[in-house]
């Protein structure tokens, strides 16, 4: 009589054996659904405002987003309606697999403009308020 190995266990039924999750218990899904794409340092007195994101809207499409507007493959802002006023044509051009979006996100995040203070006043300014002492 030969000893047969015995088979690799499923990393689910590893996790069963460990009581990280009960027997027939479905198994959460998780996905990434949110970037930020931004040029300034996240722990910045100013970032938040001044990032882009990049969000998923089903379907392997994303959007590129900026408060309540969504970036068009041409480059435009458009406030992004509600679901129900969207049309196939406005979809289309407000939609993208996800390197598309992001490329769309990292070309306009320089661009971005805040009360007339651009990306590099903004760097300029934190460079400024670092040599100062004032973090």
């Amino acid at each position: 009589m030969t000893d047969q190995p015995k088979p690799a266990m499923t990393m689910r039924e590893i996790r069963e054996h460990l009581g990280h999750v009960e027997p027939g218990q479905p198994e959460p899904m998780v996905q990434a659904t949110r970037y930020t794409v931004n040029c300034l340092p996240e722990d910045g007195v100013d970032s938040h405002v001044f990032e882009i994101t990049v969000e998923y809207r089903g379907s392997d499409r994303w959007a590129v987003r900026r408060f309540s507007q969504c970036l068009a493959a041409d480059g435009a802002w458009d406030y992004e309606m509600r679901p129900s006023e969207r049309e196939d044509e406005w979809l289309d051009a407000h939609r993208f697999d996800l390197d598309t979006a992001l490329k769309l996100a990292k070309e306009a995040a320089p661009k971005v403009t805040v009360n007339g203070f651009t990306v590099a006043d903004a760097l300029r300014m934190a460079q400024q308020r670092t040599e100062a002492g004032r973090g």
